[in-house]
């Protein structure tokens, strides 16, 4: 698959994700591995099954052998990509990441030390972009995750159900009616059977993730989940007392509803919020924007933004404006204030719509429950 995620993945290949799948592969008969992908599995208790399947045209990515077995796959036609042990995250990983993962430890200790932020600074160490050792390895990560995520879409979490994107500004603080808004925004659009997608950053983003997460919370619990929150209104002064905050959430709901967050590291400095479920981060943040827009079959809906909204907003309008019609989704901008006046995107965005197909799929709004409304429509 492209490291820009596949909507059709190719039927000559089989991802090997997990020892059970491989053993059940094997215990089915399979007498080749051709077209196996294997990522990240420790195989040293698997040689002899290795030594009987035939291995022209299988790939392997970050396993691990037998003494022996290595050379010998190479010499029989397998394609080996070698475990990276000088970076700090798996470049062949099989699955998006959770909360839990990248805060691992957070409880405990600062921010600093978790998985998240040894992977950011790893990212920008001096000279760390023009490596070919680095950026390899950022390169696989990233495919790795596409991949990872082009199997979510097609799993049971999303079937027969649509993607609604939700976007804003990262500074929304806790707290504030602006966070308050977004958060009875994901609840609303999850309860309505709509997987939400955000940028999976702080702010509105994490916001859109809280109300999904606890969209299935009775009105009391929900309401005192913001309360709670907003005793560390931000990500700044301090990462670890704002995570901690969000975890803590987290622990009395430990059941909440799935939803999707795609952050990325090229803006390390805002960590991920702890409600998003499945998070799929990534270094490059233009193959992170294209794929977020893409996910969104249910439309995307912009709450008040600076810069990152506004450029959303026009790269959502692009594709929409060169997209055949059965590609053209709905686009709804909350706030007229904000949009017509602070960032006035809204009249330029209707300049460009007027005429195109995509004219009837633009909407300007005050309230989320509107914009819930539109999309009903």
């Amino acid at each position: 698959m492209s490291a820009a995620r596949s909507l059709h993945p190719s039927p000559r290949t089989l991802e090997v994700e997990s020892l059970d799948s491989f053993d059940r592969l094997v215990a089915a008969g399979a007498r080749t591995m051709q077209g196996w992908h294997a990522q990240s599995l420790d195989l040293r208790g698997r040689t002899a099954q290795l030594e009987t399947l035939q291995a022209q045209g299988a790939i392997f990515l970050g396993c691990t052998f037998g003494e022996g077995v290595e050379d010998a796959l190479r010499s029989r036609g397998a394609l080996i990509f070698p475990r990276l042990e000088a970076v700090p995250f798996n470049p062949y990983r099989a699955h998006l990441y959770s909360p839990q993962e990248l805060y691992a430890g957070i409880s405990g200790s600062r921010y600093e030390d978790t998985l998240d932020a040894r992977v950011y600074q790893w990212s920008i160490r001096p000279g760390q972009r023009q490596r070919l050792d680095a950026t390899l390895a950022a390169a696989l990560h990233d495919h790795s995750i596409a991949d990872a995520l082009d199997e979510l879409t097609r799993s049971e979490l999303c079937a027969g159900r649509t993607v609604v994107g939700v976007m804003g500004g990262h500074a929304a603080l806790r707290g504030t009616a602006v966070f308050a808004e977004a958060a009875l925004l994901g609840r609303l659009l999850a309860r309505e059977g709509r997987v939400v997608a955000t940028g999976g950053g702080p702010g509105t983003m994490e916001a859109a993730n809280l109300g999904a997460y606890l969209s299935e919370a009775p009105e009391a619990g929900f309401r005192l989940a913001l309360d709670r929150l907003a005793t560390v209104p931000s990500f700044l002064p301090s990462v670890s007392a704002w995570a901690r905050a969000a975890a803590a959430v987290v622990e009395r709901h430990p059941d909440g509803t799935p939803s999707l967050g795609i952050p990325t590291w090229f803006y390390g400095h805002e960590p991920p919020n702890f409600f998003a479920t499945h998070i799929a981060k990534y270094f490059a943040n233009a193959i992170r924007e294209a794929i977020l827009l893409e996910l969104c079959s249910g439309g995307i809906i912009f709450l008040p933004g600076s810069g990152g909204t506004v450029q959303e907003i026009f790269q959502d309008a692009c594709e929409n404006y060169y997209g055949a019609p059965e590609t053209i989704t709905p686009m709804v901008l909350v706030g007229q204030e904000h949009w017509q006046r602070r960032f006035p995107a809204w009249p330029l965005l209707q300049s460009l719509a007027a005429g195109r197909r995509m004219e009837s799929r633009i909407f300007l709004v005050d309230t989320v429950e509107e914009a819930l409304a539109v999309l009903d429509r």
